[in-house]
């Protein structure tokens, strides 16, 4: 351990950029993915048949093995961020489509009815009502999806793409080096807790937004 702090000490500069990439890439990639998914849910939710479809497809893009899916991708937009991104974008969708989904469908009908009584439009209840209930269960696929691309984005270094991975690649490659496993082991250990301390953004952003009736 004191040869990961000693790599951690003398490399901070890069790490903390690097890690500043990870999480950055994470983020973006599961609010692109949210917006997908929320599309997709509203789209569908009414309809259980469509509904279930929507989530078998999402399910079956998560069973493709992320080097096969970079490899996919790799020909289609090269090497770099872009692959990377679009990556993490695809493995985000299940939980927060499924969340979504389940958070619409289990709505009480007599709510929207009484909104649908104030002379609410079809727009005016899915955002002030209906997505307003259905916002926990869409902010839990958002932190599941959120830990899993955290872990995926260091397997994305195999495209060139940003984040702590390439330190893992590259200090795996380098074994037998005096500097090779403790640049491996920090890059893993700052993945960890980054994604613990994302998570724990997660749940203040869960408390400043939900309601204290649907948080009870």
């Amino acid at each position: 351990m004191n040869d990961v702090w000693d790599y951690f000490t003398d490399h901070r500069r890069q790490l903390l950029f690097d890690s500043y990439q990870h999480v950055s890439a994470v983020v973006q990639s599961v609010i692109l993915a949210t917006l997908i998914a929320l599309a997709v849910a509203i789209a569908t939710y009414r309809n259980p048949a469509v509904a279930a479809l929507a989530n078998s497809v999402s399910s079956v893009i998560l069973t493709i093995p992320s080097f096969a899916l970079l490899g996919l991708l790799i020909p289609v937009f090269g090497l770099g961020v872009i692959p990377s991104i679009f990556a993490l974008v695809l493995y985000s969708l299940l939980p927060i489509v499924r969340n979504a989904i389940v958070g619409l469908s289990s709505i009480d009908p007599a709510l929207v009815d009484a909104a649908r009584g104030t002379g609410m439009s079809r727009l005016q209840m899915l955002t002030r009502v209906e997505m307003r209930l259905a916002w926990p269960a869409v902010l839990a696929g958002m932190r599941v999806s959120s830990q899993m691309a955290m872990g995926i984005l260091a397997i994305a270094a195999y495209a060139k793409g940003p984040g702590l991975g390439n330190l893992i690649f590259t200090g795996l490659a380098r074994v037998g080096s005096p500097t090779a496993i403790p640049m491996a082991l920090t890059a893993t250990v700052l993945i960890v807790v980054l994604a613990l301390l994302l998570d724990a953004v997660y749940m203040i952003i869960g408390r400043l937004t939900t309601s204290k009736g649907l948080r009870d």
